[in-house]
């Protein structure tokens, strides 16, 4: 079984801002305001970043594999945590295909990322966390 591995650890003793590691990749992630000086994205902000990339990543995919000319896309997240604590968290994507594409095209890449990976992670799989002391 593959495996990911990713490490967070606080960057300064004390302080909020965490340094993420996964393979040969370094972010970081603050506490979202209004506690934090907004110094990097928080987790919901890779949560929701994570939608956009996997739906950009899957028109392009898509797109080469059927021989659609696409040039370029772009995916806009907009986020609705208002009713958070009731359960309820909403994400509007907005997404613009570029190149000489028919409205065929445009509906049937609408389609596919529909159906990218994190999408569905999102909505329709069951996900177990298991947190333990190292």
């Amino acid at each position: 079984m593959l495996m990911n591995i990713i490490d967070s650890d606080t960057e300064k003793p004390g302080e909020y801002p965490q340094v993420i590691r996964t393979r040969g990749h370094v972010l970081r992630a603050d506490i979202e305001p209004p506690d934090s000086t907004d110094s990097a994205p928080g987790p919901h902000d890779y949560f929701d970043a994570s939608l956009a990339a996997c739906k950009t990543l899957t028109a392009t995919w898509y797109a080469r594999r059927h021989q659609i000319p696409l040039e370029g896309v772009d995916a806009h997240v907009e986020r609705d945590d208002s009713e958070l604590r009731k359960g309820r968290y909403r994400l509007r994507v907005r997404m613009a295909f570029h190149g000489p594409l028919s409205d065929e095209q445009r509906a049937t890449l609408l389609r596919a990322v529909g159906a990218c990976p994190i999408h569905k992670l999102m909505t329709a799989t069951e996900i177990a966390i298991e947190t333990v002391m190292k």
